[in-house]
């Protein structure tokens, strides 16, 4: 049979990887068809997420989504450059470690206007990247912004989202993963990955 079925049982389970925003997400109700796991963790950064993608190839995921970044700016006024390759360095270590996987990054989302620079840059960045390690992209910035900041009706502090917030996030989020699903997937680990020649 090639043919699978639209349930949890038809194939690996989805795994949300970040930060808070991932974390406070009721993934497993609003995508009611995928068998989720939820490893966003508050306060965690890029460098976190890297230390701990033992616990994430432990799952054996079919896919994964990954969302994380904010708080290296916010909370550790961290660099553009120490965002990116963070991110990059997260997204070859799952495709080294886990070959067949689906990859899906998320942008990182907008916040308070005074980051919307370092955001832009870092996303431009990534958007560009992610081909390099057969993942896809979901830019949820037109969704959720007002101009340079997130939309007030999305927050009640400027960075984590209302309950409207995450269902503007799981509009994008589900025909994104219906392409991400609908891809062949790797059949054999990419080459190594010099990312002092891969990143921007």
């Amino acid at each position: 049979m090639t043919d699978r079925p639209a349930t949890t049982e038809g194939h690996g389970p989805l795994l949300f990887l970040g930060d808070s925003i991932t974390e406070q997400g009721s993934w497993d109700a609003w995508l009611p068809g995928e068998r989720v796991v939820n490893q966003g963790i508050g306060g965690d950064t890029t460098d976190g997420v890297l230390e701990r993608l033992d616990a994430v190839v432990a799952e054996q995921p079919e896919a994964i989504v990954l969302l994380i970044g904010t708080n290296d700016f916010g909370n550790h006024r961290a660099s553009v450059e120490h965002v990116v390759r963070g991110v990059e360095s997260v997204l070859v270590t799952l495709r080294r470690e886990l070959p067949g996987v689906r990859l899906l990054l998320v942008s990182i989302l907008p916040r308070q206007a005074e980051w919307a620079a370092k955001i832009d840059a870092a996303n431009r960045h990534l958007r560009q990247f992610v081909a390099t390690c057969h993942a896809q992209y979901l830019d949820l910035w037109p969704a959720l912004a007002d101009g340079d900041h997130l939309d007030e009706r999305y927050t009640d502090d400027g960075l984590h989202l209302t309950e409207d917030g995450y269902r503007a996030v799981v509009a994008e989020l589900e025909p994104a993963l219906e392409r991400l699903r609908g891809l062949p997937p790797m059949s054999r680990p990419i080459q190594a990955i010099d990312l002092e020649e891969a990143g921007a």
